[in-house]
């Protein structure tokens, strides 16, 4: 489990627009005769998760300035062997299909959450992370979250997805799928926006097109 308490008041609002979402028309009924599907686990094709592979920098950072570090963000960790955290987007290993967006963007450093998430996330590994409201959460989770889906096969219709992403509200819903498609339209990675309040048809012909995140209010 890893904690940040620090605090950045900065909220963004984004345009509803990416590569899917709601929209008009009749009711639709679609997946009313869906079954529940058998898995037969020894048929799973298997496929990579650890994808982190530390940068000298951090390997070579003394543990005092690390923790001293973590101490000066209020970061509390609990679990075992975790990472060493990231001090700057160099450090984290991005692919360049990323590291381009980030530059585009204006990002100068990661955050406390995306600092010590990003190594664990990129293992593969389970997390729980809690911070503020604008910490960036979202590209915590949204940046790791692309490495994965790009190193797994093209999805085909019907397929998918790969990363489900659950928010309290329609709005913050909205708001992470402006973020993953700003950073998912390089390398063509689509997405939804599922909620309630709006026309099921159009939601549901997206996810039968196949979408590798599915963005969505409970």
């Amino acid at each position: 489990i890893f904690r940040s308490r620090s605090r950045d008041r900065r909220r963004s609002r984004s345009r509803d627009r990416g590569y899917g979402g709601g929209g008009g028309g009749r009711r639709n009924t679609a997946g009313s005769s869906l079954r529940k599907p058998r898995w037969d686990m020894s048929r799973l094709e298997p496929f990579k998760k650890d994808f982190y592979i530390p940068h000298p920098s951090v390997t070579d950072r003394p543990y005092y300035e690390i923790e001293e570090w973590r101490r000066n963000k209020e970061i509390s960790l609990k679990g075992k062997s975790i990472p060493e955290p990231v001090l700057n987007f160099e450090e984290a290993g991005f692919p360049d299909y990323v590291m381009t967006e980030l530059r585009k963007m204006g990002f100068k450093n990661p955050t406390p959450i995306q600092s010590q998430g990003w190594p664990i996330a990129l293992s593969g590994r389970d997390m729980v992370g809690i911070a503020s409201t604008g910490s960036g959460k979202t590209l915590s989770y949204i940046l790791p979250a692309i490495v994965h889906i790009n190193n797994q096969g093209r999805l085909q219709r019907g397929d998918g997805p790969v990363a489900l992403i659950l928010a309290p509200t329609r709005e913050l819903a909205q708001q992470i799928q402006q973020v993953a498609t700003d950073f998912g339209h390089t390398s063509k990675i689509r997405n939804t926006c599922v909620f309630g309040g709006a026309p099921k048809g159009p939601q549901a012909n997206d996810l039968m097109d196949g979408v590798e995140i599915i963005i969505a209010t409970p």
